[in-house]
Parts: structure tokens; C-alpha cells; sequence
């Protein structure tokens, strides 16, 4: 009984023993072994074999890690008061500068990722913050990688995720939009009504020079009319030429009977009589 104890005592000793010295670090990680205290070596993934007691592994993800930066308030150069959110991504790239360095990698650069946030948008104004949105993250992410450096860190990209403005500002903006919408419809309709102007001069001009081409207009408008099969059909015509020839052609007919000679008097009308006419 006492041999089966001493066996069972052997076999549980063996197993912890086991338990503390063989440590599994994933391929996504690394250990980092500390001997009393101090940083001895860096272990690769796989199946690591460690001393229990005098050493301690540490291990760190190097995977990216998706950080949100909360919503604050920020007043822009131009002072308007918005509220700008972001996401950053990062990754350790020195598993020793990472356990080292920093206490708390993830806190540290939620922290100074939104100071950074609030000092970049503070130095654009509100049109370059809406249109200018690539360059403010480029500038963000590379103020957080100098920051980074030293704790092993790299911050692969910065974006601005929402950016909230007050109310009078959306409307003050709507009313922008449409009023720039408005502008632009006008230029256009004028710029229509400018090339409309000008084929129909030019198709006033070609008919002026071709008579015949306004015949073949009008009937092209009988066709037109045709199409829906209406009980009425109208004949257009040049009424204004029509008159002004009419009124050509009688003033042409006045001006030659003005011009006709006047017919002399008859002599058989007339008799002398001492040298007078006098009608007989």
C-alpha cells in the first residue's frame, strides 16, 4: 500500500513538473523567457522546454489587433466643434521591446492615438477635414509609429471612421449644396438655350438661302401630326410671306396703272363752234 502511494505520489510530481516546464507557443506567437528577473532569450512557436521556478515565459501576439478610438469632441482651426471616431491597426514586430518597454501596449496606444487624433484634426480646417481625409490619416499614422517605435510596436493604418457635425452646420451646409445646385442648373439651361439659339439661326439661315427646305419641314410636320391619327390636320403655312407677297403683288399692279398713258378725248364727242367746243 505504501509502494502504490509512493508511485502515485512519483507520477503526480512527474506531471506538474511537466506541466510547469513544457509550454506550447502558437505560430501566430513568441515566449519571452525571463531567468530571475532578466531577459535571457526570445522562444519560436512550437513545443519549448523551460526550468519551472527560476524561469518565467511571457508570451505576445504578433497578429494585428483592431483598436476603435472613441468618439471626442475636437474643434477644428476654422472653430467648428465636430466629433471624430477612428480605428487603428497594429502589430508587434519585437516581442521583447513590447514586454519590456511598455506595461500595457494596448492601453498606451489607445491613448496617445487619441491625443494624436485631437492634435492633427485641430490643425484643418472643416472643408479640409471632409475633403483632405487620406492625408489626415497618413499624418496620424506616422506620428503613432515615432511614438510606437520604441515599444516594438508598428501601427499599420489609421481611418477616420465617423465624423458627427451639429446641426446648424448640416443645414448651413445643405443649404450650400443646393444653392451650388442651383447655380449649376442655371449655367447649363443657359448654355442649352445658347446652342439652341444658335442651330436655329443657322437652320434660319440654310432656310432663308433653300425655300424648299421649309416645305420639307412642314411636311414633316403633317407626318408628325399623322402619327396619333387625328381628326383634325392642320396645314401650316408661311402666312407672313403669303401677306407680305400679296401686299408686293398689289403695290407692283398700283404702280403700273399709275404709269399707263391717259386716253385722249374723242372728236366725235366734241364739235367747234366759233372756234369753242361745244358738245352737240
Amino acid at each position: 500500500m505504501t509502494a502504490s502511494l509512493a508511485v502515485l505520489l512519483i507520477v503526480v510530481v512527474v506531471f506538474v513538473f511537466l506541466a510547469l516546464t513544457l509550454h506550447v507557443i502558437h505560430q501566430y506567437e513568441k515566449g519571452v523567457v525571463f531567468r530571475f528577473g532578466r531577459v535571457v532569450a526570445e522562444k519560436e512557436p512550437g513545443l519549448v522546454f523551460v526550468l519551472p521556478i527560476m524561469n518565467v515565459v511571457r508570451k505576445v501576439s504578433f497578429r494585428i489587433v483592431t483598436m476603435p478610438i472613441q468618439s471626442q469632441g475636437i474643434i477644428t482651426r476654422d472653430n467648428v466643434s465636430v466629433d471624430v471616431s477612428a480605428v487603428s491597426y497594429y502589430r508587434v514586430v519585437d516581442a521583447t521591446k513590447s514586454v519590456v518597454a511598455i506595461e500595457n501596449v494596448q492601453e498606451a496606444i489607445n491613448q496617445i492615438a487619441q491625443t494624436t487624433l485631437r492634435k492633427v484634426v485641430g490643425q484643418h480646417t472643416l472643408d479640409e477635414m471632409l475633403a483632405e481625409t487620406d492625408s489626415i490619416n497618413v499624418d496620424i499614422r506616422e506620428i503613432l509609429d515615432v511614438q510606437t517605435a520604441d515599444w516594438g510596436v508598428l501601427v499599420t493604418l489609421v481611418e477616420l471612421k465617423d465624423i458627427q457635425l451639429p446641426d446648424t452646420m448640416k443645414r448651413a451646409m445643405a443649404r450650400q449644396a443646393e444653392a451650388e445646385r442651383e447655380k449649376r442648373a442655371k449655367i447649363i439651361a443657359a448654355e442649352g438655350e445658347f446652342l439652341a439659339a444658335t442651330a436655329l439661326g443657322e437652320a434660319s439661315d440654310i432656310m432663308m438661302e433653300h425655300p424648299l427646305a421649309l416645305q420639307l419641314r412642314n411636311l414633316q410636320t403633317l407626318i408628325e401630326i399623322g402619327v396619333d391619327k387625328n381628326t383634325t390636320v392642320v396645314f401650316p403655312g408661311p402666312l407672313m410671306s403669303t401677306i407680305q407677297e400679296m401686299g408686293a403683288f398689289l403695290t407692283r399692279e398700283t404702280n403700273a396703272i399709275a404709269k399707263l398713258p391717259k386716253p385722249a378725248p374723242s372728236e366725235d364727242a366734241v364739235t367747234k363752234v366759233d372756234g369753242e367746243g361745244v358738245p352737240s
